[in-house]
């Protein structure tokens, strides 16, 4: 797990519809509501290009969650205040410098894992316990591979704060403050939620083969200018297919039919 890489496998149709169920919520009507948070916490997706999981490093967390031992020694790093995101990748460089701090304090790297917010659903490592985790290096080790995971936990934490009812009555206020807290209004995390929500709601939809095949041509090398992995067919997918298309030795054109799609996954390790 050192370097947090695994196969980052996209999650499924079956899959959505099942951690929807697990939230309490009804697979027919309430998925735009699932999107919504998606959409807001992690922009939809929950790898990076380099099959990493998305994460982001609270560094207010880890001054608690190390006494405020390491503020003065790295304040970017430990501090009461929040901030000094760096963002995708950099996030790595910021939870890196962290566990070197711990370790050379002697000390195991599970407060800095506790530090990050993980993934598709974007859950606190701290919340490892109340999602089904005895440690959180089994939470985090447990995301490496499948984005489902990711799923799961994050349908653990909406039934554990009780947000089922409160997603399908549009309550977006108390979505927000279970997930960002009492101050989310200093960022419109509910106006966020609540747009995300009538996107999708309005008619807006994401297909999971598209969804997943864009995944696979991000890992694989072909996700530059194509945004992102968002399940919509747009020209820029098309013209990522195609160049994949001809690296594979395949004919010239932007279709992924059956036989190609199943190519394509096969090649990310699907």
């Amino acid at each position: 797990m050192a370097e947090f890489r695994g196969l980052g496998r996209p999650f499924t149709g079956a899959g959505l519809r099942s951690a929807a169920i697990a939230m309490g919520l009804d697979p027919a009507a309430d998925i735009p509501r699932v999107w919504a948070i998606l959409t807001v916490e992690s922009r939809g997706f929950g790898f990076l290009p380099d099959r990493r999981p998305k994460i982001l490093f609270e560094r207010h967390v880890f001054a608690r969650q190390t006494n405020n031992k390491f503020n003065a020694k790295a304040p970017d790093i430990s501090n009461k205040s929040p901030g000094g995101y760096e963002g995708a990748a950099a996030e790595y460089d910021r939870l890196q410098h962290a566990i070197a701090l711990l370790k050379a304090a002697g000390q195991p790297s599970d407060a800095a894992l506790k530090s990050v917010s993980w993934g598709l659903g974007q859950v606190m490592g701290f919340n490892h316990e109340s999602v089904g985790y005895a440690t959180v290096v089994e939470m985090v080790r447990d995301m490496l591979d499948d984005e489902q995971q990711h799923l799961m936990a994050m349908a653990a934490f909406v039934k554990r704060n009780k947000l089922g009812p409160k997603l399908q009555a549009n309550d977006w206020v108390a979505v927000a403050e279970a997930y960002n807290g009492k101050n989310q209004a200093e960022h419109d995390y509910s106006g966020k939620l609540r747009a995300a929500f009538e996107k999708f709601a309005g008619g807006v939809e994401r297909d999971i083969s598209i969804r997943r095949a864009q995944s696979a041509l991000a890992y694989l090398g072909f996700g530059k200018g194509m945004g992102d992995v968002d399940g919509i067919l747009g020209d820029n997918t098309r013209r990522a297919i195609r160049a994949w298309r001809v690296h594979a030795g395949l004919s010239d054109n932007d279709r992924l039919d059956g036989e190609a799609f199943e190519q394509l996954m096969a090649a990310a390790g699907f």
